[in-house]
């Protein structure tokens, strides 16, 4: 098992505090890289920190598990928490996050591929012209990330 599920073993559905990391990756066509997940909705790689790992490590390692693509150094864009962030699982489980959004343009190798578990497909979109199913607050978030560079 990992951290949050021995978390959940001592604390059942109580809302927990995680910390997450999502990445926008940025190719050399001033693209960014959107995964599908399995529910539909698209959004940027990442996920949850593990124990003993930085925030660049679980970064990393989130967009490689969730897309296949292997990232360099990464740039700190923000920090999203507050009420806004409280989620309600299916099975009841509760937490809020605080998520770290770094961004990078430094892609070091892979093979752009979905993991099949987390995600349903991956690929790289003009910042233009991104899936209708992202949702509104990532939309945002990229787009004025991408003003900021200049690439929008």
């Amino acid at each position: 098992m990992g951290y949050i599920e021995d978390l959940r073993a001592e604390v059942g559905n109580r809302p927990l505090l995680l910390t997450g990391v999502g990445v926008g990756v940025l190719n050399d066509k001033g693209e960014i890289l959107l995964q599908k997940k399995v529910d539909g909705r698209w959004g940027i790689p990442g996920g949850f920190m593990e124990l003993g790992e930085t925030a660049e490590e679980a970064g990393r390692r989130e967009v490689l598990e969730e897309t296949g693509i292997e990232i360099g150094k990464m740039q700190l864009v923000s920090v999203f928490s507050g009420p806004q962030t409280h989620t309600v699982l299916q099975n009841g489980d509760e937490y809020y996050s605080v998520t770290l959004i770094y961004a990078t343009n430094e892609v070091l190798g892979g093979e752009l591929k979905a993991d099949g578990v987390e995600t349903a497909e991956a690929g790289f979109f003009p910042i233009r012209q991104l899936p209708e199913q992202l949702s509104p607050a990532v939309q945002s978030m990229i787009k004025s990330y991408a003003a900021q560079m200049g690439i929008y």
